[in-house]
């Protein structure tokens, strides 16, 4: 069987708050029909288990790969997720890749649970490694923590990782110890080719080939044809949602103005706003947070019609990205713009 049209093209399952997880199913079909190369799934404890939703767009699809991007590694013993990712694996005859993040710190906080490491992600990718060599791990003492006896099996798999990286550790550690690196949505420019050099580079310090360690950028895709209002919520909405979150480290890594968000965070809709904007603010309420954010701070997506979405998407892959996250739209959403990406 031949393998997908576009393997260099991926989407998000279940994109802009969908309201149940059985939609992954039409959408994980849909999107193998466009001819999508991968399935990415994001995890929110609430509503959103990768371990689940992965299961299911495996057993929906026949060519797609299937990505948790991402699941964090200390929300499970190690034997549950190495278990998870090896049934994935027979599930879906080789085409499943575990893929990893930090996290978000105030979930985390909320949670009573630790923050993520630069270290701990590398320990736990390391054990990752040799559980599918079928080694028996005894007395392991690190980062990721201290485990008597770790033993998946007497296998010799191959388990391909991922990692959303975002900083500039991260951005090494990715090239040193991961097979897919996952940038950030609304990355300018030099900010995506300073990333792609950064993990290229790392890979080669590390003594591997580059070419093996693949970056996809997470390009935010609003084509015109989406009704207006719902543009408005997977551009502004979703954009000043990173920024309630992790403002800080967005505009660092992309250089722009720290004055342009603390008057965004000191705006009375922004800071009297309980939730995420792009969950639950109203048109009116995105209307005004618009003001708020440089039109240069949206710039860094794929808008417009199909044709301009399209060259968007070539542009990232100019750019020295290996893969293209389709982000924030559904399969249907997208058919204009792969049917022009096709011609």
């Amino acid at each position: 069987m031949p393998g997908p049209a576009f393997p260099e093209l991926g989407f998000y399952t279940l994109a802009g708050q969908a309201h149940s997880s059985r939609l992954l199913v039409d959408e994980v079909r849909q999107a193998e029909e466009l001819g999508l190369g991968s399935v990415f799934i994001s995890e929110r404890f609430d509503k959103k288990e990768a371990g689940v939703l992965s299961g299911a767009a495996g057993a929906v699809s026949e060519q797609m790969t299937v990505v948790t991007a991402a699941t964090n590694h200390n929300t499970r013993h190690p034997m549950i997720t190495a278990g998870m990712a090896r049934t994935m694996q027979s599930l879906t005859g080789g085409r499943f890749v575990l893929g990893l993040g930090r996290g978000i710190p105030v979930i985390q906080d909320t949670y009573g649970m630790g923050r993520i490491t630069t270290a701990e992600l590398e320990d736990f990718a390391g054990i990752m490694r040799r559980l599918f060599r079928g080694e028996a791990i005894v007395g392991h003492d690190g980062p990721a923590g201290r485990y008597p006896v770790l033993y998946l099996a007497a296998i010799d798999e191959e388990l391909p990782l991922g990692l959303v990286a975002f900083g500039p550790r991260s951005l090494d550690l990715g090239g040193r110890c991961f097979d897919r690196v996952i940038l950030h949505t609304f990355f300018t420019e030099e900010t995506t080719r300073r990333c792609v050099t950064s993990v290229k580079e790392a890979a080669a310090g590390a003594g591997r080939r580059p070419e093996d360690v693949s970056v996809w950028s997470c390009l935010a895709t609003i084509g015109d044809h989406i009704p207006e209002d719902r543009r408005l919520m997977k551009s502004v909405g979703r954009l000043a949602t990173y920024l309630q979150g992790y403002g800080d480290l967005l505009v660092a890594t992309n250089g722009w103005d720290p004055a342009v968000l603390e008057r965004f965070r000191a705006d009375p809709v922004v800071s009297g706003f309980l939730g995420g904007i792009d969950s639950l603010a109203t048109t009116d309420q995105l209307e005004h947070i618009a003001t708020l954010v440089p039109e240069e701070w949206l710039a860094a997506s794929a808008t417009g019609s199909a044709e301009q979405c399209a060259a968007a998407v070539r542009d990232q892959l100019a750019m020295g990205c290996d893969g293209v996250i389709l982000h924030g739209a559904t399969p249907a959403e997208l058919a204009p713009i792969i049917a022009s990406y096709r011609r």
